[in-house]
Formats: C-alpha cells, structure tokens, sequence
C-alpha cells in the first residue's frame, strides 16, 4: 500500500530532532500556564504560522489536516461552554447554562486544544522518525536497544497494513461471509487476529535474534550510520519562539481582544 506524502523540505525539518522535542515539551507545558485569552489567541497564531507556512506540505494537504482541528476547538470549547459556571448569565435551559464567564473559558480551553494539536502536527510533520531516534541516541544518550526497538516498530506497521489488506481480500476470494451481530463480529476478529498475531511473534522473534547477534543489549559505545548534530537553523528556531512568545504577550497587554486578563476569575 503506497501512500503520496511528498513534500518540501523547509528549514523546520533540518533542526536537531531532539532539541525541537524539548522545545514542544517546554512550550506544552508553558501553555499550561497561560490564563489570558488573548495572550492564548496570539500563542496559537504564532504556533500556526509555523505549521501553515513551513510545514512544507501542500497547501491542500495542510487545509486537510486543519479539518479535526475545528471539531477539536468546537468539542473542547463546547463541553466548557454550555455547562460551565459563571455569575452572568447568557442563556440557560434545562442542563445547559451558558454565562459570560463560561463562554470565555470554553473559548480559552478550545484555543488552548489548539495550540497542542499545532504543535504535535508541525513536529509529526518536519521530523523524520529515524532522523529523531539517532538525535535521541546521540544527544541524550537513550540506550541503542530501545531507540532501535522503536524503529523497528515503526517499520512494521506497513507491513502489518500490507498483511491485514492480504488476509481481507484472500477471505473474499474464497467466499467467506462474516455474520452479523456479536457472534459475527467475534469470528471476524479472530479470523484477522490470530494469523497477524502469529506472524507478528514470529517477526518479532527473528528481529530479537537478529539484536541479540549484533550486541545491542551489550556494547555501550556504538557508531551511527547517520550523524546528527545541531545546525544555525537550531537558533533560528528558539529565536523564533522567544521572540513571538514576547511579541505576542505585548500584543495581548496593549491590544487585547476582550477585557478578560485571567479566564479563571469570576
């Protein structure tokens, strides 16, 4: 199964893999911390703009992805919304209680979903998993084993897909009809199950011998076909962040978008 995933390398895919990790993790949890609505709108500007203009991919592509995004924003900030708590009261109908302060929260929460999904997406995006896994081992030192664990891992998903689509279509061909109901669905499941489970212990055997024979569970010190190291692209990105984090909090304080300074205030 061949998927079209063809895009354009921009200088987000040549920093070091492991520094733009610690660098989302920092800012996933700086995000945690932001209370102002309007200090939380510019943060997600800032983030998409990364993610719109140098993400590399297709403009197409990225407005497909943007489309769980929206339900994203409307389900968090939804659920905050109509049942949350507040002294100013908008609407309210049986369970359902819209107020001011409920409304700016769920507002908030959704921005603040956002932000998360735009980050994760530019990272799955602009890092290649093998470029990430050697950074890991050579810039924090993660143990070979379980980074070349990982990558194994990773590559045995197609062919897994590969094996479920086969297994589908050769029970077509021999005319076998699933019931319906629980019964049905039962059967169904062990009939893809138990062959994939088979051939994954059998792949999973050979690659642990295969591991096993290359001392990886022994030998510390390794050399790496590839060599990660850090570029002036790396500076670019944490300059990049430090500024519009600053700009878009100075933003917020003289050209705020509501009178909300804390969503947590009544």
């Amino acid at each position: 199964m061949q998927f079209d995933f063809t895009y354009k390398e921009t200088w987000l895919h040549k920093i070091n893999p492991s520094l733009k990790l610690l660098t989302m993790v920092v800012l996933f949890l700086f995000v945690l911390f932001i209370h102002n609505i309007n200090y939380m709108i510019n943060f997600t500007i800032i983030t998409f703009i990364l993610f719109l203009c140098f993400s590399g991919h297709p403009i197409k592509r990225v407005l497909i992805i943007m489309i769980p995004f929206i339900f994203i924003f409307i389900s968090t900030a939804m659920s905050m919304i109509l049942f949350g708590e507040g002294e100013t009261t908008w609407f309210k109908w049986g369970l359902i209680h819209i107020t001011e302060e409920s409304f700016f929260r769920g507002v908030h929460i959704g921005f603040r979903a956002l932000t998360f999904a735009g980050l994760g997406v530019t990272f799955a995006l602009t890092t290649r998993p093998v470029y990430l896994f050697y950074s890991l081992m050579q810039q924090l030192k993660l143990p070979p084993k379980y980074a070349y664990s990982f990558m194994a891992g990773l590559r045995l998903i197609p062919i897994m897909i590969e094996e479920f689509q086969t297994i589908r279509y050769a029970m077509r061909i021999r005319g076998v009809e699933s019931k319906k109901g629980i019964k049905g669905f039962y059967e169904k499941l062990k009939a893809f199950s138990i062959p994939m489970l088979s051939q994954s212990i059998r792949r999973a055997h050979r690659i642990a011998v295969a591991m096993e024979a290359k001392r990886f569970s022994q030998v510390k010190e390794r050399t790496y076909y590839y060599k990660i190291s850090f570029s002036k692209y790396d500076v670019v990105f944490v300059f990049y962040f430090v500024v519009m984090v600053s700009l878009a909090y100075m933003s917020s304080q003289q050209f705020p978008y509501f009178d909300i300074l804390d969503v947590r205030n009544n």
